[in-house]
């Protein structure tokens, strides 16, 4: 993001390289779920996550459940998303933090969301989150670093 005039700021628009997919591109995004993952169990009751296995393995289970399931899902819901003007992404994305925590809890990780509005809420902080620590990240570990300032 840049400050654009008035002090508004402005997402700016870069294409993929190849070491974002990189394993330090994989482990910058792993740590950013776990982040947000962590932040969002902080902040939110009844969404909960015990002890740091079931975070690391959670965090696992999020970024495929994200990378595999979230793209079939969105490409099938584009007409309610067009229709709601993005409001159903929330949707989208409280539901594949559902399936997280379902699938967490069948292997037996201390991984809970107890009901809906926990994890819609839940799922609000943690898409905060890792837009912002993802952009970060993108301009200062994975682009070499672009000065001291976070939005610059």
């Amino acid at each position: 993001m840049r400050r654009g005039g008035g002090g508004f700021y402005v997402f700016r628009w870069q294409t993929p390289q190849p070491k974002d997919f990189g394993v330090l591109g994989l482990v910058t995004r792993f740590v950013v779920n776990v982040a947000a993952l962590w932040l969002a169990q902080a902040l939110i009751p009844g969404f909960w996550i015990h002890g740091a296995a079931a975070l690391v393995f959670g965090a696992i289970i999020f970024g495929v459940v994200n990378a595999f399931i979230r793209p079939a899902v969105a490409m099938f819901s584009c007409l309610l998303t067009v229709l709601t003007l993005g409001l159903f992404t929330l949707i989208i994305n409280t539901a594949m933090l559902g399936l997280t925590a379902w699938i967490a809890g069948k292997l037996g990780l201390a991984f809970h969301v107890d009901g809906f509005w926990a994890a819609f809420f839940s799922a609000i902080i943690i898409s905060v989150v890792s837009m912002v620590l993802t952009r970060w990240a993108d301009e200062n570990v994975l682009r070499g670093g672009g000065g001291d300032d976070m939005w610059g």
